[in-house]
């Protein structure tokens, strides 16, 4: 499709609810190689793409922060082959794309821990960062060695390190306080996250910042998730009622019961 095409799902009627950060979980790029005939790695290929073309359908949508599961904390035990192409892509990512990525405007952020990547992609990513740090046009963020049992649980060890220091007080440990640990803390909560691939589950992927998150899940695999298929979670995102565990609208100016 070019870059110049965005479709509407035309049986979304009325103005259309966008969300500022859709998080989404890219399943599927060995399944498609095997249907496509082709190596493994060719399919995780065609899923870099799939990253470029929703990239662009966000800044087209409005959509303010991408967040992309690249790479969970569980993909470590993959055949080695596997994790090699994977970090290589990863690596050759980097190399093409963070040009075009500040040229256009678009932040540059990753979260998980860094510390087993060789010192070459960490630095890659490093200098992606600081790179298109002042960039404000539109945030895309990639997971990488992230789980968020990993995320939820280097904020306790911080805080940890705080109460054993004397700084604060086990009592002063607030779920906000929690909150601002977690990260990419600074960034709007996922409204939306959006799941490829068939399966309908999260994967110990950002679970502290989806407790209020929309749910999308279909059955297309993530190489051939285009912006049709985007614009369709979009316009499913946009007829729901969020009501953040209050009964109805209303209720949030009143103080209404609890509801999920």
């Amino acid at each position: 499709m070019s870059s110049g095409a965005f479709p509407r799902d035309e049986s979304d009627a009325g103005p259309m609810v966008i969300p500022r950060h859709v998080a989404i979980i890219m399943d599927g790029n060995n399944r498609w190689a095997k249907r496509n005939g082709v190596p493994g790695p060719a399919g995780h290929r065609a899923g870099v793409e799939a990253v470029r073309n929703i990239l662009r359908a966000c800044r087209h949508h409005g959509v303010e922060v991408l967040t992309v599961f690249a790479f969970s904390s569980e993909n470590w035990g993959r055949p080695l082959p596997e994790v090699r192409a994977l970090l290589a892509l990863l690596s050759r990512y980097l190399r093409s794309e963070v040009r075009e990525l500040n040229k256009d405007g678009i932040r540059l952020r990753f979260i998980g821990e860094r510390t087993r990547f060789s010192a070459r992609l960490q630095r890659l990513m490093q200098q992606s960062e600081h790179l298109t740090a002042g960039n404000a046009e539109a945030t895309l963020v990639i997971a990488v060695d992230y789980g968020g049992q990993w995320d939820i649980a280097q904020a306790a060890q911080k805080l940890a390190l705080e109460v054993q220091a004397g700084r604060l007080v086990p009592q002063d440990i607030t779920p906000e306080l929690i909150d601002s640990h977690i990260s990419v803390a600074d960034l709007p909560r996922p409204d939306l996250c959006i799941r490829t691939g068939g399966d309908a589950r999260i994967s110990n992927f950002m679970l502290w910042q989806f407790a209020y998150s929309e749910l999308y899940f279909t059955n297309t695999l993530w190489p051939d998730f285009g912006e049709l298929e985007f614009a369709r979670a979009l316009a499913d995102y946009s007829r729901r009622e969020r009501r953040f565990g209050l009964r109805d609208p209303d209720s949030i100016a009143a103080g209404g019961s609890l509801d999920a």
